[in-house]
């Protein structure tokens, strides 16, 4: 069977939306994609695997999430799980931002937990487009990355505080990094009605971090943007700005500190 084949045949029905074993409603979604290093050194997809609105499309050597429905709303438990064989590249972009929803009163919060390995030699990129927190919304997003020996890994995530004119819902970003046996990085992120006052945020409209292991850089501070190194090799970038432009130009400005 053909590459084009098996990502098309690999694609199931989704479950729709219901009450689950736990009491949850909503989606109960798993995807999966896995990279390996293939003859002569180019990276192939050999895992494709799309669920509910977690539509998974190759191109080049990207692969995108293109979202296949609203959401997440409110109940929605999504997975994704993302594979780096031994000296393989992926890089996994999205087609355009996600906009985080209210699901019904009893719905629960949404949640969308991305696993990750790399093994030896390889190279995992994960830089979607802006995650977009709507009022009302109640929204946990969850990373577990492992990183094998000689792994490399460059990890963006941007969050928009809410729609034109409207508050932020409440978002909970947990972002967990290990090398070999060693933690690397602990990181989480809590938005509500208290983070978006003032004395936190600020006017801050956006806000965002960048992770990219095998770096170093001299800790730097400046208007809205902070560059930490942290004790193993790797540099994290954290970011708070107006709008996702001036976002992203912060988190890019952080990044070319690098020595």
């Amino acid at each position: 069977m053909t590459l084009a084949a098996r990502a098309r045949t690999a694609v199931p029905t989704d479950t729709g939306r219901g009450a689950g074993a736990d009491g949850r409603t909503g989606f109960a979604a798993r995807a999966a994609v896995r990279a390996e290093r293939g003859p002569g050194g180019r990276t192939r997809i050999t895992r494709l695997r799309s669920d509910g609105p977690l539509a998974l499309r190759e191109s080049g050597d990207s692969v995108y999430l293109v979202g296949a429905g609203a959401g997440p709303l409110g109940g929605d438990d999504l997975e994704l799980t993302i594979g780096v064989g031994p000296g393989a590249r992926l890089d996994v972009r999205s087609a355009a931002a996600a906009l985080v929803l209210p699901g019904r009163r009893d719905a629960g919060a949404s949640r969308l937990i991305v696993r990750a390995d790399v093994a030896a030699g390889g190279r995992l990129v994960f830089a979607p487009e802006p995650t977009i927190a709507a009022a009302g919304c109640d929204h946990h997003a969850l990373a577990e990355v492992t990183l094998d020996e000689g792994a490399e890994l460059v990890w963006r995530e941007e969050i928009v505080l809410g729609r034109h004119g409207e508050p932020s819902g409440r978002y909970v970003s947990r972002f967990d990094v290990t090398a070999g046996t060693t933690p690397l990085l602990r990181h989480e992120l809590r938005i509500d009605e208290n983070a978006t006052s003032g004395a936190v945020l600020g006017d801050a409209g956006a806000v965002g971090t960048l992770l990219i292991t095998g770096v170093t850089a001299e800790p730097h501070a400046d208007e809205g943007l902070a560059v930490l190194p942290l004790a193993g090799s790797g540099v994290l970038v954290t970011a708070m700005a107006a709008d996702t432009v001036r976002l992203r130009e912060r988190l890019d400005r952080g990044r070319r500190l690098f020595t």
